[in-house]
């Protein structure tokens, strides 16, 4: 399971490395097979996915009718966009250049552990994301059932 929130540096070269404390689960979940694609949902932020949990979501993904137009925009988003990587000695992935460029990652970055996936989020963009509060207009039913 992969969760927690690191902060983490780009070099000049577009590479973040994972941090230690997940290595071991990537190299255990996917032999350090990775996946980077497009958040759909939130703009600022790349998924990373171990590249089994990739697959169950792009064959998921790639099922859906593409006579709809948003499905379309979610098979582009996530599958056309998906770009294989794997870490390197140091532990470091490299990030597609069109996807820094659409998303704003630059140099400072925070990767969150989202149970299945990371979250690779602009500096900027995380704060903004995590400094916005929920409204009890916004709780949902299933919300509702939890016990926080």
């Amino acid at each position: 399971m992969l969760q927690g929130e690191s902060a983490v540096t780009l070099d000049d070269k577009g590479r973040v490395a994972i941090p230690a404390a997940y290595r071991e689960l990537v190299a255990q979940a996917s032999a350090n097979r990775l996946v980077v694609t497009y958040n759909p949902f939130e703009h600022g932020c790349l998924w990373i996915f171990p590249e089994k949990e990739w697959e169950r979501v792009r064959d998921e993904v790639n099922l859906l009718p593409s006579v709809k137009s948003v499905h379309r925009n979610l098979q582009m988003k996530l599958v056309g966009a998906a770009a294989h990587v794997e870490p390197d000695g140091n532990g470091r992935i490299s990030l597609p250049s069109s996807q820094r460029a659409a998303t704003g990652i630059e140099k400072r970055a925070v990767l969150l552990g989202m149970g299945n996936k990371f979250e690779l989020w602009g500096e900027q963009a995380h704060l903004a994301k995590i400094r916005e509060t929920i409204g009890e207009d916004q709780i949902t039913e299933d919300m509702l059932e939890l016990k926080l």
